[in-house]
C-alpha cells in the first residue's frame, strides 16, 4: 500500500499531495512529466489549428462555383415540377448541342459545356422522376442512369481524346434522351 502513493506522486507531483510528496523526484521522472504535458499541449494546439483552418478556409475549399467538376446537388430547393418540365427540353437540347464542339474536337470546351448542361438536366430529371407515380419510376430511373453514365463516359473519352468512344457515348445519350423525353 505504501508503494502506490509513491509511484503516483513520482509521475504526477502536481496532482498528488500526500505525506510522501516531500521526496525529491529524480531528473528522469521530471523529464517524463514535462514531455507528457508537452505532448498533450501540442496535440491540443494542433487540433485547434486544424479546426480554425477548416472553418476559415471552408468557404474557399467547398465553393461549388469554382469547381469545374460535376454538380452533385440534385434538387434545386425552390424548383417545382412545372418549372422542371418547362425547362427540361431546353436543357436536353443544350446537352445535344455539345455535338458541334465534339465535331470541332474542342475537347476542353466540350467537357465544360457537357458538365454544365448535364448538371441542369440532371436536376430537372430528378425532380420530374420524383413527381411520377411509383409504377413509372423504375424505368425512368434506368433511363436516368443510362443517360448520366454515358455523360460521364463521354467526359472521360473527351479528356482522353478518344473520338470513337466519344461518338459511341454521344449516340447512347441521344437515344436515351429521346426515350426519356417521350415518357415524361
Amino acid at each position: 500500500m505504501a508503494v502506490r502513493p509513491l509511484v503516483l506522486c513520482a509521475n504526477l507531483p502536481h496532482i498528488c499531495a500526500t505525506a510522501s510528496s516531500h521526496l525529491k523526484l529524480s531528473s528522469e521522472s521530471r523529464e517524463m512529466t514535462r514531455s507528457l504535458h508537452h505532448s498533450k499541449l501540442s496535440r491540443r494546439i494542433g487540433a485547434i489549428a486544424t479546426m480554425v483552418s477548416v472553418l476559415l478556409a471552408g468557404d474557399t475549399v467547398f465553393n461549388k462555383e469554382r469547381a469545374n467538376g460535376f454538380d452533385f446537388g440534385f434538387v434545386v430547393p425552390d424548383q417545382t415540377i412545372e418549372q422542371a418540365e418547362s425547362v427540361v427540353r431546353t436543357h436536353a437540347q443544350a446537352l445535344i448541342e455539345v455535338k458541334t464542339l465534339l465535331e470541332s474536337e474542342s475537347w476542353k470546351v466540350a467537357q465544360k459545356e457537357l458538365r454544365r448542361s448535364s448538371a441542369n438536366l440532371e436536376q430537372d430529371f430528378y425532380t420530374i422522376i420524383n413527381s411520377k407515380p411509383g409504377s413509372q419510376r423504375p424505368r425512368l430511373r434506368q433511363l436516368y442512369k443510362d443517360i448520366f453514365t454515358n455523360v460521364v463516359s463521354l467526359d472521360y473519352a473527351a479528356r482522353d481524346k478518344d473520338a470513337a468512344k466519344v461518338w459511341e457515348c454521344y449516340k447512347n445519350i441521344v437515344v436515351a434522351l429521346d426515350d426519356m423525353l417521350s415518357r415524361i
